[in-house]
């Protein structure tokens, strides 16, 4: 049997040849080298790498997330793309955690989110990118990497990651 690291490696070496060719590619072929120069950002790339048949965006780590039962949060569906859903994990009285699934969504260029509660958000898969006010800033966000949002720190999501998405955690309790 194949121990996880092991499939790890074997993924990781797929995915420098993978990368390999697609250099060549792009190295050997001025439209192409056109195309991967306009993209912005690391989804457009890997978007881009998927059309050509590479695939190049899995993380080290990162697990095929199949169905396996209500109580594994990492198989939970990613939702139609731009779009996002919630579900409550749990509640009580002052506090909820919720579980947010997002396929490459953004919020509304012209709109904030301004809550009253304090925000923990935790990205468990997929990556996302916060932009926040006062400080003005922008936060890139990668599995582990975690968020504390203060009562009425207006911000937005600018993006989240395509299928298989971004997966949070995010833990709201009232401000008193």
């Amino acid at each position: 049997m194949v121990s996880v690291a092991e499939q790890d490696l074997i993924r990781f070496l797929s995915k420098i040849s993978q990368l390999q060719a697609l250099a060549e590619r792009v190295r050997n072929d001025s439209s192409s080298r056109e195309q991967l120069a306009a993209c912005a950002d690391h989804n457009q790339v890997v978007q881009l790498a998927r059309s050509w048949g590479y695939d190049i965006g899995r993380r080290w780590g990162e697990r095929d997330h199949r169905p396996g039962g209500e109580a594994n949060l990492l198989a939970t569906p990613c939702p139609p793309p731009g779009e996002e859903s919630t579900q409550v994990v749990a509640s009580a009285e002052t506090w909820r955690l919720l579980l947010i699934a997002s396929n490459g969504f953004s919020s509304p260029r012209d709109e904030w989110m301004d809550q009253s509660d304090h925000e923990w958000v935790l990205v468990l898969r997929g990556s996302a990118c916060v932009a926040l006010q006062n400080p003005d800033r922008i936060v890139d966000l990668s599995p582990g990497d975690h968020l504390l949002l203060s009562p009425h720190q207006r911000h937005r999501v600018e993006r989240t990651d395509p299928d298989p998405g971004t997966l949070w955690l995010a833990l709201h309790w009232d401000a008193a």
